[in-house]
Order: structure tokens, then sequence, then C-alpha cells
């Protein structure tokens, strides 16, 4: 399991202003769902005022759920590459947000896999945050819950098609992807053209929201 290594990046920043400060301390011990939670609750989420990239994705994984530091593992890996962003500024709150439709390790189906996202935290927490974000110019969509969620009827019938379709999405500022977990290493074969034509326009927008 890959991931960061040495020195971790401060795991729970304070947000940049009094109020959302506040409201993360209370996101942080949110305890709504406990009893459904294998490994206890631990809330990841990662943000700060002034925060230009927003990134909401799935769950914390196992590793995440331990150090508390969400996207360290292989998928947030793929995805610094994916984004073309050096550690140092894909962990600047500041930069980037990271808000997850769940926001603790909701445990694994007895085939394998990771169950769904709870579905308490978004409704819960997602409107309140993003109050607190009012400078984010690009929303990553990674998966069907945070689509489903942010675009809802404007989804196409599959990701893959909503993916394709990314095009349609930018200009209110969301962008469509799929999970950058190695089980869709597959799934990024069989569709080229999201690292000929996606990747080369999410790195643009990034680059040009950072600089």
């Amino acid at each position: 399991m890959a991931g960061l290594t040495g020195r971790l990046p401060e795991i729970d920043p304070p947000g940049g202003d009094p109020a959302l400060d506040d409201l993360l301390v209370n996101v942080r011990a949110c305890r709504i769902c406990e009893s459904a939670l294998p490994l206890g609750p631990r809330p990841v989420v990662r943000m700060a005022a002034g925060a230009r990239i927003l990134v909401i994705g799935q769950a914390p994984g196992t590793k995440v759920h331990e150090t508390g530091l969400p996207w360290n593992d292989a998928s947030g890996d793929r995805l610094r590459d994916w984004l073309q962003m050096p550690v140092e500024d894909f962990y600047d709150p500041g930069k980037l947000a990271i808000m997850p439709m769940g926001f603790c390790y909701p445990g694994r189906f007895e085939r394998g896999g990771d169950l769904p996202p709870r579905p308490e935290c978004a409704p819960t927490w997602h409107d309140a945050l993003l109050k607190h974000l009012p400078d984010v110019g690009l929303t990553l969509l990674i998966g069907q819950y945070a689509q489903e969620r942010y675009l809802g009827p404007r989804r196409a019938k599959s990701m893959t098609e909503t993916v394709h379709l990314f095009a349609e999405y930018l200009p209110d500022g969301l962008l469509p992807m799929p999970h950058p977990s190695w089980r869709n290493t597959g799934w990024i074969k069989k569709n080229p053209w999201f690292e000929s034509d996606l990747l080369p326009v999410l790195r643009e927008r990034v680059h040009c929201l950072l600089k």
C-alpha cells in the first residue's frame, strides 16, 4: 500500500477563519453513525478559507483512517499524478480542500471492496462547509456518489459517459472523474481519452487556479 513516507503534513490544520475552525472542530467530533463504523469514527476533512480547488471523493480507506491524512495511499499517489501537484501543494488546505462524501472509513463488503460512503455525512455537513469556500474555482467530483449528489439529473447514464462529457460541466467549475483506485486501471486503459483529453484540461485548470 503506497502513500506518503517520512514526516507527514499536519493532520488537522486550522481553517483560516474562526467560524470555519469551529465548524471543523464539530465535524471532527461527529459521532452520528458511530454504531455503523467497524473501526469507529475518525472524520477526515481538510480545508481552509481561500482554497481554490475542492476534491469531493468517496470515503477514507483503512490507511487514511489510521493516519488521519486524506488520500495518503496509492489512490492519492495517482490523484496527485493526475493533478501534477506536489505533495506540499496538495496538502496546503488554503490551496486544495478535501471533503469526501463520507468522512469516516465505512467498512468492507464480505466479498471485498469498501462499502459506500455513509449517507449521513453529506446532508449533515456539506452545505455548511461549502459556505466557507467561496473562492473554489474547480470542484473534482470523484466517483459516482459525488457525481450523483452534485450533478443530479445532469449525469449521463453511466459514470463513463458522465466523465466523457466533462467539458459540459466545466463552465460551472465541476469536473467528474473516476476514482484513482488501482481497481480502475482497466477502465483507464479502455478509455484512452481520459488521459489524452481530460487530464491536460485538468492540469491546465489547476495551474491557472494556483499560479
